[in-house]
């Protein structure tokens, strides 16, 4: 599965939102997944979109063809659009399915990995970091991606934002640690994102 992540900066709130919903175009197209998305807790400003599809190559086919037309009704809204693609690895918690409805909160971390600690930082991700999300009250599910240099993506679908806050406060220092994080990660990016419904597609 490919996973694409989409962060912009939002200058025309009302016409950005209408556009998103215009991507509801997306249902007809072969291999398409699933789409969501919703607002940055700590930019207003800033829309996060999530997209997933079975396959790379279903994925360029439709970039080719229908993304520009489906594109084209959020032009103007938003800049400094950063775009990302990811091969799914593994799931966090077991048999992840790109649905929205039932989480409210989706936290994104992108981390930039030592290339020697590479391996270190994926094993570590599925022995201590996945085990210690899964067993998170309120965490609903997740994925680790990964795309060429060394970076990695990893998402998870909370209930609510107070169940992720509670998991943060009593795990995230004693798990750190435990993995050696800080040897492994060069550069580390992350959000906090707010579901909004009507995006989901």
């Amino acid at each position: 599965m490919l996973v694409k992540w989409i962060r912009c900066t939002v200058v025309d709130r009302r016409g950005f939102e209408r556009g998103q919903r215009k991507w509801a175009g997306l249902l007809g197209e072969p291999g398409f997944r699933a789409q969501g998305g919703g607002w940055s807790r700590g930019r207003q400003d800033v829309a996060h979109i999530f997209s997933f599809w079975e396959s790379r190559a279903f994925y360029d086919s439709f970039m080719a063809r229908s993304h520009d037309r489906l594109a084209s009704s959020q032009a103007g809204t938003f800049k400094n659009a950063q775009v990302r693609l990811f091969d799914h690895r593994f799931d966090v918690k077991t048999g992840f399915e790109p649905r929205f409805t039932d989480a409210d909160l989706i936290r994104v971390a992108l981390c930039r990995v030592h290339e020697e600690r590479a391996e270190h930082f994926v094993l570590m991700q599925e022995k201590v970091w996945n085990p210690a999300m899964a067993g998170s009250p309120g965490m609903v599910r997740g994925l680790f991606g990964e795309a060429p240099g060394n970076e990695y993506l990893i998402l998870s679908m909370w209930r609510a934002a107070a169940e992720h806050g509670k998991y943060r406060t009593e795990r995230v220092e004693r798990l750190a640690l435990r993995a050696q994080t800080e040897a492994d990660v060069a550069a580390l990016a992350g959000d906090l994102v707010d579901m909004e419904s009507a995006w989901t597609v």
